[in-house]
């Protein structure tokens, strides 16, 4: 039996485009569905369309005849798809672009930053004092101005932005007298068994540099003693020009050690129970110490876990950047 070859391929270009036709058609039927589904949904209430969402539909909508408009079902009226497109043809010759703009020019990003930053670095000032501090700069701003800067930042007047001192507020105001200090243990495997090592350390804040204060595997109120004498030595302790030392509520940090910190002038701010997050860059240097240099060793003697711990300090004071200040370094060589 012979095929007419021509009829043949006719055929099988009607049964694709039948069934191209037939998955177009259910395709349309399950849009249809769930544009009903969303009309149901909606319960009667009115949609609200942006610009750019009424030029998409109108420009789609153009091409569909009424009769298919009708038959889809669409979220909005074929007449309203077709009155938006009249109104995208309208806006395209009535030169709307060309048109000078009016009323006043907006007031400029960089002043705008200045203003929202005056306003969180000083609690108490007010729009007059902003206004003030700006026009020193050679900037002139009418205070409703500064008003609706600091509204649209989501920043509270004043009288509501000088409560109660927050942490985060402390910390920012205090930030170049403040350091914190903290313990960190490391197992050192000798003569058999695993002896426990506490590092003390301490941080200062406003630029990130570490100093290690002892190493020892049992520390106690003398020892203790001893670090904070080292701290507030007056020729090159720690702590000189500092006003206060965060630290935890360990027992380590005694009454004598907290008096002797005092008696120089230094304050210990002894943080509430469970809450490691405000003594924040603290846990982050023992993150970091852990994760970068100790966890890759094996530890044999104190000399050894010494060595390592102060060619890491000496490593993260000068060669290692920190995103903290820039990416910059602490003491660069």
């Amino acid at each position: 039996m012979m095929f007419n070859l021509p009829v043949f391929w006719q055929f099988v270009v009607l049964m694709v485009a039948g069934w191209i036709n037939q998955k177009q058609q259910n395709v349309i039927e399950y849009l249809k569905e769930e544009n009903r589904v969303l009309r149901e949904q909606l319960d009667g209430k009115r949609i609200r369309f942006t610009d750019k969402q009424r030029r998409r539909l109108a420009e789609k909508a153009k091409r569909l005849k009424r009769s298919v408009l009708n038959e889809l079902t669409p979220i909005v009226t074929p007449d309203t798809l077709l009155r938006w497109y009249r109104r995208l043809i309208a806006e395209k010759y009535d030169y709307s672009c060309r048109r000078n703009k009016v009323g006043r020019p907006r007031i400029g990003q960089y002043i705008r930053q200045l203003v929202i930053a005056f306003a969180k670095k000083n609690r108490t000032w007010g729009y007059g004092k902003i206004q003030g501090a700006l026009k020193n700069l050679g900037y002139e701003i009418s205070t409703s101005s500064i008003a609706n800067i600091l509204d649209e930042a989501g920043i509270e007047p004043a009288s509501e932005r000088g409560g109660a001192l927050s942490w985060s507020q402390f910390l920012k105001s205090h930030w170049d007298s403040l350091a914190a200090a903290d313990f960190f243990t490391v197992e050192v495997y000798h003569r058999f068994q695993l002896i426990r090592y506490s590092v003390l350390f301490v941080i200062d804040l406003s630029i990130r540099k570490i100093e290690v204060l002892g190493i020892a595997p049992d520390p106690d109120g003398q020892w203790m003693k001893q670090i904070a004498r080292n701290l507030v030595d007056g020729i090159d302790g720690f702590l000189i020009g500092k006003r206060y030392l965060i630290h935890d509520r360990d027992p380590l940090f005694t009454y004598d050690f907290r008096e002797i910190l005092k008696s120089a002038g230094v304050d210990c701010l002894r943080l509430p129970t469970k809450s490691p997050n405000l003594n924040a860059y603290a846990e982050r240097f023992v993150r970091s110490i852990k994760y970068e240099c100790l966890n890759n060793f094996i530890f044999f003697s104190e000399k050894q876990l010494r060595h390592v711990i102060c060619e890491y300090v000496e490593y993260y004071n000068r060669e290692r950047n920190h995103q903290g200040i820039g990416n910059e370094l602490i003491e660069p060589v």
